[in-house]
């Protein structure tokens, strides 16, 4: 029982009271009147929320950060009674999520619909929901609600920038031979021909044979002898460091500028991912095979190929995985080298200090693959020193590094820097 029901049942027994003292129909008429109110109320709260039907809706369920995301909230009174007010609570963890609104006046047989926007500032997965429709009656004595369960998910990308120039070594032939793998990609190597199925490009179809076969024929490709690229991401929670965030301006004000630098987190985790994904996207611009491995709170590997949806596979990982594993970056590589083409360039991504990664990198160019390291310096975000001596350390070996510190600018740190 609630502040409001207390007080119009201690004001019907204060005029019981009276009534019964002094006699007078005053009094009476007052209690019929706290009684009405009272059973009124409950009774127009009982079926305030009969009739609603309530839409969430998102243009996308992916996304950037930077990106602006909008959602249509949507309200249908079904029955001719009208809705005094009604309370929409946004309870979605997206950070800055703005659907939540307060409603007037809802008429009988109205539609009310309104536009959420908000500036994504954080990488992951967000559940759109739930939300929680409130109403009641006019007082506000018998509130009542509802939770409606989030449907859809949206998953946010983490940043990425333009790259300009980045080393991008030639392949090599493995063996001396193209390699015999199918892919859906068209690449200059003819494999054969097949029968067309719904959905093949019109591009693809070989005329000639399809004129002497009687039905359409379909040409098939083989991947480009072009070495892979591989790009590892050093997630063991040993070696990341970060300083607290500060808090970020979510608000839409410019949403029709769109995308926008978001500054990053001064975490090398978020760096880090952020430098895995723009790599990703300017190799596969390149036309190169990419793959990724990463060992975070689960192991992700993504075994190499091209386009556009190899491009997604690799964001949705990246925005998924939280630098939280114990498997250090040289195990990493010693685990999955084995896989690797000759040949292949490997980037490695990486905040440690130690040793190793050098002792690795070394590895890695007596195994016949192209090492590039991208070094996150760990002292500008609160961490070990050391990053600069490690640099020197691979310089001296003749590889391609770029060396990235706290607020830096990724887009020119990582087109600019020593290379071979």
């Amino acid at each position: 029982m609630n502040t409001g029901q207390k007080v119009v049942l201690a004001l019907l027994a204060l005029s019981l009271i009276a009534g019964l003292a002094t006699g007078g129909k005053l009094y009476y008429r007052l209690s019929i009147f706290w009684i009405l109110l009272f059973f009124g109320s409950w009774f127009w709260s009982y079926f305030s929320l009969g009739g609603l039907q309530f839409i969430r809706s998102a243009r996308t369920t992916k996304a950037q950060v930077g990106q602006i995301f909008e959602e249509r909230f949507e309200i249908q009174n079904l029955n001719r009674f009208p809705r005094l007010w009604l309370e929409i609570h946004d309870e979605s963890s997206l950070p800055g999520s703005e659907g939540s609104r307060v409603l007037t006046m809802v008429k009988g047989r109205q539609t009310r619909s309104y536009i959420a926007r908000v500036r994504l500032i954080k990488r992951g997965v967000f559940p759109l929901g739930p939300t929680t429709l409130a109403t009641g009656d006019l007082f506000g004595l018998f509130p009542v609600e509802t939770k409606i369960p989030g449907i859809d998910s949206l998953l946010v990308y983490p940043m990425m920038v333009d790259i300009k120039s980045f080393p991008n070594p030639p392949g090599l032939l493995p063996g001396g031979e193209a390699l015999r793998r199918r892919t859906h990609q068209i690449t200059p190597n003819a494999a054969g021909i097949r029968e067309y199925f719904t959905g093949d490009p019109l591009n693809r179809i070989h005329w000639l044979s399809s004129a002497r076969r009687g039905r359409l024929m379909v040409k098939e490709f083989e991947l480009d002898p072009l070495a892979d690229v591989w790009i590892f991401v050093d997630a063991a929670a040993l070696v990341q460091s970060s300083f607290p965030q500060e808090s970020t301006d979510s608000y839409a004000k410019d949403f029709w500028n769109h995308p926008v630098n978001i500054p990053l987190p001064p975490s090398t985790e978020e760096y880090g991912i952020s430098v895995a994904a723009s790599l990703a996207r300017d190799y596969l611009r390149r036309g190169r095979a990419v793959g990724l491995a990463c060992s975070g709170q689960h192991l992700t590997l993504i075994a190499p190929d091209r386009g556009g949806r190899q491009l997604g596979k690799i964001l949705e990982a990246l925005a998924l995985t939280q630098m939280k594993g114990k498997l250090p970056i040289n195990a990493l590589i010693e685990t999955q080298v084995k896989h690797m083409v000759r040949g292949s360039t490997v980037v490695l991504i990486t905040p440690s200090v130690f040793r190793e990664v050098a002792f690795v990198v070394d590895f890695l160019i007596q195994r016949g693959l192209k090492p590039i390291v991208i070094l996150l310096d760990a002292y500008s975000f609160g961490g070990s020193s050391g990053t600069d001596r490690l640099a020197e350390s691979i310089k001296l070996l003749g590889i391609p590094y770029r060396l990235i510190k706290k607020d830096a600018d990724l887009s020119a740190a990582l087109s600019d820097g020593y290379s071979r």
